[in-house]
């Protein structure tokens, strides 16, 4: 399976430096589906698809914006 669209994991440090939140946070927010769910790469490894953390941070960025006009 080939696409155009570049598609980027990220592990968890990663994603806990562009949204600000903490490891567990994050595991409470993805179970609750208030944000992106990991996806397992293996066995005993997990990762976030880069584009739907950014996504995430701009809604995040829109919401705050919109409560504040």
């Amino acid at each position: 399976m080939t696409s155009d669209i570049e598609v980027r994991l990220i592990r968890l440090p990663e994603v806990s430096r562009l949204c600000g939140l903490g490891r567990s946070q994050i595991y409470a927010l993805a179970k609750a589906a208030k944000f992106p769910a990991p996806i397992r790469v293996s066995e005993r490894c997990s990762a976030w698809i880069e584009r739907e953390i950014r996504e995430y941070i701009a809604e995040r960025i829109a919401a705050s914006r919109e409560g504040s006009q």
